[in-house]
């Protein structure tokens, strides 16, 4: 099983003092200590835990909860022209799963799971594109221009020999994308879906095809990413056919995922959303190297918009941790549970303002925000923080497209 691969340390680990949230657990202490075994399973939590040859991490009050999952981020760095580093991304933001959402297809898959996810502090999952270059050159190449880009058995061979890190099928579904093809790609993906039991991820954006016509060919599990964008043509705020089709998806089990990115979250559709009480199932980032330093940063300052819209914390959290691991199969229940892993992010939720953009370039004053403490992988403790942009020119700023500074 590929879950939870963390690298055993030299002793246990104690973690002092924190406040439960987002567990869906019954009788858990209002602030408790944790005592991890060295080996990464939880060895016991109590209100108040001693241990000997145990490393402390004081939480002091901060809150602890599953572990934030990325649901959409692109990691294949130097396998696409748009991928960032796993680290950029991941434990150092209190990140400790990460899914990247379709950089590879069959193609290149090899060198993502061999460069990439197995050398990876992190847990890293994908979902596979259904072009089989995936996203070599994002955007100036398409993987997606006819058939000749789709190779149905070699897709199907790759997955079936990667089950333990292939979770879905990835299609962008976009005019910018796939041209005139319209619904094809997209009628191809869920056909591998029905063989492979696996869910398929949608990317959403410029019609053809149709946001209206992309809900009715998904079923339960099936995940639509970038579902708050505002783009001409596939708001669902600007059409009140398409909000309907969108409430009716959710209550069907059709995953809605934020997935901002550089152009696909509006705070307009996301706070209209909201008030009319369609939240988001899972909140992420499509984090890249055009979306880091301009719109995005990271998961925390991606939960702290949906917070500022109206979510609930709590909402917030689970949208974040548990209901990814949800989507992607993998388990979320009794995450406190003696024996299981230890797969925690430490945070605290800090007053003050922020501004903030959408992918529109609206901005919006941030009154409170989640900031990261602590990535628990097994029995290591990460300390992490948010992403803090470096701006274009500044000491520092090394790459102008992505801001990796070390």
């Amino acid at each position: 099983m590929f879950d939870n691969r963390f690298k055993p340390q030299a002793q246990n680990l104690l973690i002092k003092g924190a406040k439960p949230v987002g567990f869906a657990q019954p009788e858990l202490p209002p602030v408790l200590d944790v005592l991890v075994g060295a080996d990464g399973a939880i060895l016991d939590i109590s209100a108040s835990l001693t241990a000997d040859n145990a490393k402390t991490v004081a939480a002091n009050g901060a809150f602890i909860s599953p572990g934030w999952t990325d649901l959409h981020a692109h990691v294949w760095y130097g396998g696409t022209d748009i991928s960032i580093r796993p680290e950029q991304g991941g434990a150092a933001r209190g990140v400790t799963t990460i899914v990247d959402a379709g950089s590879a297809g069959e193609a290149n898959f090899h060198g993502l799971r061999e460069f990439i996810i197995e050398p990876a502090r992190e847990n890293i999952y994908a979902f596979l594109n259904l072009g089989s270059i995936g996203l070599v050159a994002c955007n100036r190449v398409t993987e997606l221009q006819d058939m000749r880009s789709i190779d149905l058995d070699r897709t199907i061979a790759v997955i079936r020999e990667n089950r333990d890190v292939i979770i879905g099928i990835k299609v962008r579904a976009s005019a910018v994308i796939s041209g005139g093809w319209d619904l094809v790609p997209l009628k191809l993906a869920k056909k591998l879906s029905r063989v492979l039991d696996l869910p398929v991820m949608v990317h959403v954006g410029e019609p053809p095809p149709l946001y209206d016509d992309v809900l009715g060919l998904l079923s339960e599990g099936d995940i639509v990413t970038h579902c708050f964008n505002g783009k001409q043509g596939g708001s669902i705020i600007e059409d009140d056919d398409l909000f309907r089709l969108a409430e009716d998806a959710a209550k069907r089990g059709i995953i809605l995922d934020v997935g901002h990115g550089g152009a696909s979250f509006s705070f307009d559709v996301g706070k209209a959303a909201l008030e009319r009480g369609l939240l988001p199932n899972t909140i992420s980032t499509d984090l890249h190297n055009r979306s880091l330093d301009t719109s995005v940063w990271d998961l925390a300052t991606t939960m702290s918009k949906l917070l500022s819209l109206g979510m609930g914390m709590e909402d917030v959290v689970i949208a974040s941790s548990t209901a990814p691991k949800r989507a992607i199969r993998k388990p979320a229940d009794n995450l406190l549970a003696k024996g299981k892993p230890a797969e925690f992010t430490l945070f605290d939720l800090v007053d003050g303002d922020l501004v903030v953009t959408d992918s529109q370039g609206a901005t919006s004053t941030l009154h409170q925000t989640f900031e990261p403490r602590y990535a628990i992988l097994g029995a290591e403790a990460v300390v992490a923080h948010r992403h803090h942009p470096i701006p274009a020119g500044a000491p520092g700023h090394k790459c102008p497209s992505c801001g990796w500074t070390a």
